[in-house]
C-alpha cells in the first residue's frame, strides 16, 4: 500500500514539473500555426517582437522583458532570410529597451525593399516607436499608443540634464552632473539625426524635422502614451483597421498566472443586443 502511495507521489511530482513545459510547447505549437496562416493571408513574413513579464520557473520571480542585443540579432537575421521584394509584417508590443539595439531593426526594417508593417496591438514605447517610425506603415489599435524616443542617461531623462545646466549657476552643479549634461546633449542630438534619417523621404524636410524634435528633444515624460489620433496629427502613416488575427497573437502571449485574478469575463464574443436585452421592449 504504501509502496503504491509513493509512486502516486512521484508521478505526481513528475507530471506537474512537466505541466509548464507541456503548456509553453503547445503556446508555442499554436503561435507557429498562427504566424503560417497569416503569412498565407498576407503573402508576408511575419516577425513577432513581443515582450512579456515573464515568471522564472519555481522561484517566481517577475523578470521585465525589453529590447535587447539578442532581439536585435534575431529579428536582422528572419530580415535577412526574407527576399528583398517579400512584404514583412512585425508585431510590435514592447516598452523599449536599448536604443542601439532598437536602431539597429530600424535601420534594418527600413533598408528592407518590401513594404513594412508594423501592428501594435497595445503598445510600442520608446525603441518599439523608433522602430514604427521605420515602417512604411503602422496599424494601431484604436486604443493602443506609441511612445517618445528621448534618450534617458541611467534615471535621468537627457533634456532635463540639459536644462538644469543651461538654467542654474554652472559654479553650483558638481562635475558628475556637468559631465552627465554633455553626453546628455550629445545623445539627443544624436537621437534627433537617427530620427531624420528614419524619416527621410517619408515626408517633407520641415515636417520631419518638427516631429524629430517633439519625439526626441523632451517635450512629454517618457513614458507619455501617443494615442493613434496624435500619431496621425504628426503625419505618420497610421491606421487603425488591426486584423483580428493579431488580436488572437497577443492571446497566445499570457502573463503568468497570478493568485488572484484582476480581470475576469466571459471569453466569448458577444453581438450587438436583442430586441428583448437593454431598453428594449
Amino acid at each position: 500500500m504504501g509502496t503504491g502511495i509513493g509512486e502516486i507521489f512521484w508521478l505526481f511530482l513528475m507530471l506537474s514539473m512537466l505541466q509548464p513545459w507541456l503548456r509553453q510547447k503547445m503556446l508555442d505549437s499554436a503561435r507557429l500555426r498562427l504566424m503560417h496562416r497569416i503569412e498565407r493571408q498576407r503573402n508576408s513574413r511575419v516577425i513577432l517582437l513581443v515582450h512579456r513579464q515573464e515568471t522564472m520557473s519555481l522561484l517566481g520571480f517577475p523578470v521585465f522583458r525589453y529590447i535587447d542585443i539578442n532581439d536585435a540579432e534575431e529579428v536582422i537575421r528572419a530580415i535577412h532570410m526574407t527576399d528583398p521584394d517579400m512584404p514583412i509584417d512585425l508585431v510590435l508590443h514592447t516598452p523599449g529597451g536599448l536604443v542601439l539595439a532598437a536602431l539597429q531593426i530600424a535601420r534594418a526594417i527600413r533598408a528592407h525593399r518590401g513594404k513594412v508593417t508594423v501592428f501594435v496591438p497595445h503598445y510600442a514605447m520608446s525603441g518599439g516607436t523608433l522602430m514604427a517610425l521605420a515602417a512604411d506603415e503602422i496599424v494601431m489599435d484604436c486604443h493602443a499608443v506609441l511612445g517618445p524616443v528621448d534618450p534617458q542617461l541611467g534615471e535621468y531623462p537627457a533634456a532635463s540634464l540639459v536644462k538644469v545646466v543651461r538654467t542654474k549657476d554652472v559654479n553650483r552643479i558638481d562635475d558628475k552632473t556637468l559631465i552627465m549634461a554633455d553626453m546628455a546633449e550629445k545623445a539627443l542630438q544624436q537621437i534627433r539625426a537617427e530620427v531624420l534619417e528614419l524619416l527621410d523621404g517619408r515626408m517633407p524636410r520641415e515636417r520631419a524635422e518638427e516631429l524629430a524634435d517633439k519625439l526626441t528633444q523632451g517635450t512629454w515624460t517618457h513614458d507619455h502614451p501617443i494615442s493613434l489620433r496624435e500619431a496621425q496629427e504628426m503625419g505618420l502613416p497610421v491606421r487603425c483597421d488591426m486584423p483580428p488575427e493579431f488580436y488572437q497573437l497577443m492571446a497566445l502571449f499570457p502573463q503568468p498566472v497570478r493568485r488572484q485574478m484582476a480581470v475576469q469575463y466571459i471569453p466569448v464574443p458577444y453581438g450587438p443586443p436583442s430586441p428583448r436585452d437593454g431598453h428594449g421592449k
